[in-house]
């Protein structure tokens, strides 16, 4: 029940998120025009292969949460037990790559300048929170655990698949 219970807090968290960033995007698109940017009519449809899979990226993230962590992605109701499995064995940050993702793909797919500018401003402000606010307190709060995880996983960019096997 308890892991119901969980699900449930981390679904309505994930869509408040996905609707914040979702409503920033389109109330940023009125700038497009004045910009000048018109970016090809190809990538209308690469941005969606691209939000479908930074979909399945958060989505993955947010199951390994619940299952392995048993909370949520939010920080006000985080895991109460350390994730590094799924995603999170290749980079420390992979829930942040797939809303990133996600950003992306709908500035590709409406061809809109200024939401791509928004995703690179999204991906800046996490990069902040995360080296100020969030691996701090993760230190403090998982320990050598954390730092071992720190030490042999990136934080955005996974490693080659010979220097993941040698640690």
């Amino acid at each position: 029940m308890r892991t119901l219970f969980d699900a449930l807090r981390a679904l309505i968290y994930a869509s408040g998120f996905v609707w914040l960033w979702g409503w920033l995007a389109f109330r940023i698109r009125i700038y497009d025009n004045s910009l000048g940017v018109d970016l090809p009519l190809w990538t209308g449809a690469f941005g969606i292969p691209v939000m479908a899979l930074g979909t399945l990226v958060a989505l993955l993230c947010v199951g390994a949460f619940v299952v392995r962590g048993h909370g949520t992605p939010a920080p006000f109701d985080a895991p109460r037990e350390f994730v590094a499995i799924g995603p999170y064995k290749y980079v420390r940050n992979p829930m942040y790559i797939g809303g990133w993702t996600v950003l992306f793909g709908l500035g590709l797919y409406l061809r809109s300048i200024s939401i791509l500018i928004l995703s690179f401003a999204m991906l800046l402000l996490a990069h902040l929170f995360i080296i100020f606010y969030e691996e701090p307190a993760l230190g403090r709060r998982f320990g050598a655990t954390y730092k071992d995880y720190c030490a042999s996983v990136n934080r955005w960019l996974p490693a080659p698949a010979r220097a993941q096997r040698e640690k």
